[in-house]
């Protein structure tokens, strides 16, 4: 236990610092202390060497965690990349601004990126991989095919960015089938996605599993997202009312409100209080299957998004009565 315990201490800051070897000789304990070469992360960016790469890794019976990002990584993506250190023995983070997920008039174009910073991050977290496509790579000449799901995006951000969860899909299924995980690990920030994700994976027999990693949070309980970044000064206190509604949403049902209506009117007014905000959508729904739900009688699932000026921002919680 001692000699598993350290090892993975020790691996799960970024890299091998050291590997101590406790054994016996005859009845006397006795050390090894071995200092490794320094790993050095494996930057690939086409298709097929990534795929050769995991085959290797898979015939030597090593598992494979994969955490899919758009890159400008922060703390929420860092926690993922620490949950899938601890699970697995390869460690493979893709950055790529999926172009197929954002509609006309989005911001694709001006999504922040700073692929030097999360190479740095990727390092000091341990990642051996990061697969940096580009979207000539993955979609080329004459591309076709499309994959939609019927039930799930017919809600929350959904309603309001049709072809998203098209374009979701299609570009998880490809880094799937390209990086060959074993266990796979998205936010729960993006609830809607992480639930998709998950139906599609049973959907069409992926061998993967699939994980949730906990919103991770700043001081003041505004939720990490990479858009954070567009916000001014007066902006980012504005955008506090997202955590705050929840916050407040929570407390009406501990102290035994139950009518989701009461519940969503009261928390428009609050957030229209706020300078520079408009209300996507407040919902109160199933967890599973992400319908209303009218009357609260269990756990339910609050999400919204408002955007903040130009910037549009999504949170949610699981409320109980």
């Amino acid at each position: 236990m001692l000699v598993d315990f350290f090892t993975r201490l020790l691996y799960c800051r970024g890299k091998w610092i050291c590997f101590i070897l406790f054994y016996k000789y005859g009845n006397k304990p006795c050390s090894i202390q071995l200092w490794p070469e320094e790993t050095i992360i494996k930057i690939v960016t086409t298709v097929k060497e990534m795929q050769a790469r995991s085959e290797s890794i898979r015939n030597q019976e090593k598992k494979i965690a994969f955490v899919p990002t758009m890159g400008f990584l922060h703390d929420g993506h860092c926690s993922l990349l620490r949950k899938g250190r601890l699970s697995c023995d390869d460690l493979v983070l893709s950055i790529f601004v999926n172009p197929t997920q954002f509609s006309a008039g989005e911001d694709y174009d001006s999504y922040p990126r700073d692929l030097e910073k999360d190479l740095q991050l990727a390092e000091k977290e341990g990642v051996d991989t990061v697969f940096t496509p580009t979207k000539e790579e993955l979609f080329g000449k004459n591309f076709q095919t499309g994959i939609e799901l019927t039930k799930l995006p017919r809600h929350l951000c959904g309603l309001s960015r049709p072809s998203h969860f098209q374009g979701v899909a299609l570009v998880v299924t490809k880094l799937f089938n390209i990086v060959k995980p074993h266990v796979a690990i998205f936010g729960e920030k993006d609830f809607q996605q992480l639930a998709i994700i998950r139906q599609m994976a049973r959907d069409l027999d992926f061998d993967i599993r699939i994980e949730g990693g906990a919103i991770v949070r700043e001081a003041d309980g505004l939720a990490m997202s990479s858009r954070n970044t567009y916000l001014s000064s007066e902006q980012r206190k504005a955008a506090l009312c997202l955590y705050n509604t929840l916050q407040k949403s929570k407390k009406m049902v501990e102290q035994g409100e139950k009518n989701s209506s009461n519940i969503i009117n009261e928390m428009t007014i609050f957030i229209h209080r706020h300078k520079e905000t408009q209300i996507d959508y407040i919902s109160i729904c199933d967890p599973e299957t992400l319908d209303d739900i009218d009357s609260i009688n269990g756990p339910v699932l609050m999400a919204l998004a408002v955007k903040v000026g130009k910037t549009r921002l999504i949170d949610n919680m699981i409320l109980s009565p």
